[in-house]
């Protein structure tokens, strides 16, 4: 009789179901790391906003600006008699309000500040930005808004914080 080398059926069986309950394991991990990741890049987004907004608030007469592209471009007719070789304040991508690490994002404004000759004429007083997960539970967990103030906060059940002409309601729960 031949000795014949091989693995048997059942030890082939072991092997694929260790190597799914390894996967069983491992997945669950893999997405809740993603969602993560997605919330800290949105988070960095949204502080990266304030930080844009607040540098072209101190080069725009005191006001932040309603239209994100002229955060992109303000020596464009943006800023009366701001440098064209100075810097931007903020990115093209970030300023499209595009979806962007499993997240929307929307930006609203209030109390305009046209006419005032040294300022942008879509100065605004306050502003509001919103981020809310594409896929509630997937993409990410939490919905995220800030506003003039610098304030952050969230949902937990992923919605939109809800703004009410540029500022965020005292009943969200403030990101520390």
């Amino acid at each position: 009789m031949k000795n014949q080398k091989g693995f048997t059926l059942i030890e082939l069986l072991i092997v694929v179901a260790i190597i799914g309950i390894i996967a069983a394991i491992a997945i669950p991990s893999l997405l809740r790391a993603r969602v993560s990741a997605n919330e800290s890049a949105t988070l960095g987004d949204i502080r990266t906003l304030i930080s844009a907004q607040a540098a072209y608030q101190s080069a725009n007469s005191g006001f932040y600006d309603g239209n994100l592209s002229c955060l992109t471009s303000p020596s464009t007719g943006c800023i009366p008699s701001y440098p064209s070789i100075a810097p931007t304040f903020l990115d093209s991508q970030l300023a499209s309000q595009n979806s962007k690490s499993g997240y929307n994002r929307s930006f609203s404004s209030a109390g305009s500040a046209a006419g005032i000759p040294t300022a942008s004429g879509t100065s605004v007083a306050v502003y509001a930005y919103d981020a809310t997960p594409v896929v509630v539970g997937q993409t990410g967990v939490r919905g995220f808004a800030a506003d003039s103030s610098g304030r952050i906060c969230f949902t937990v059940q992923g919605t939109p914080v809800g703004t009410t002409s540029g500022v965020l309601p005292s009943s969200c729960s403030d990101l520390r």
